[in-house]
């Protein structure tokens, strides 16, 4: 994996590096104060789960993390965007179950790499109906990396919406790859990818 793929595994599990009770942050998740305590705290609790370096309980973490905290399903839907008209029911039904695990797949085993990184929120901003929150990712012997989270009110609180890392926007560059793979092997072929990697 490249170092982008690294980087935005860890971003998506790699909080603050200071201890903070398990249950206070879960708490401060839930309650969803802002976006910037959103972001923190989501970190906090997937770096608490990511120290113990057990790889099955990170992914069933991260299974969860993207359940709750993540829009799955609209980012699902922004990466085919352009093929909507052309696909089916039943692979649209395929490629919404795929999505979870492709995710889980492509980052979750690069984890590792960042187990030691710390992330301090810097600043949020208002962006369309949502927020921007930037971040900056340490890892020991590294120059600090910006993050941008962009994150929305679903119902009653936050869910990340994308992810922009070191001016790489992560929908725009897995929306590129999806797009060549589709123009090769159609629909399908996507499909089969994201389950085998998944």
């Amino acid at each position: 994996m490249n170092r982008f793929t690294k980087l935005t595994a860890a971003l998506m599990l790699v909080g603050t590096s200071a201890a903070v009770p398990l249950a206070s942050v879960q708490a401060a998740v839930v309650a969803n104060q802002d976006a910037a305590t959103f972001i923190s705290s989501l970190g906090a609790e997937s770096f608490a789960v990511l120290k113990t370096g057990n790889k099955a309980v990170v992914r069933t973490k991260f299974r969860e993390l993207l359940s709750q905290h993540f829009a799955i399903d609209a980012i699902g839907e922004r990466l085919i965007r352009r093929w909507s008209s052309q696909i089916t029911p039943a692979q649209k039904a395929s490629y919404k179950a795929a999505i979870p695990n492709f995710i889980i797949g492509t980052y979750s085993d690069n984890l590792y790499d960042y187990a030691n990184a710390s992330m301090k929120v810097v600043r949020t901003a208002p962006a369309g109906s949502g927020f921007n929150v930037v971040t900056q990712v340490q890892k020991p012997g590294a120059q600090p990396i910006n993050a941008v989270w962009s994150v929305a009110k679903v119902g009653g609180g936050f869910k990340v919406t994308n992810l922009t890392v070191a001016n790489i926007n992560l929908a725009v560059t897995q929306g590129q790859d999806f797009d060549a793979i589709i123009q090769r092997k159609g629909i399908d072929g996507l499909i089969a990818m994201m389950k085998a990697r998944g």
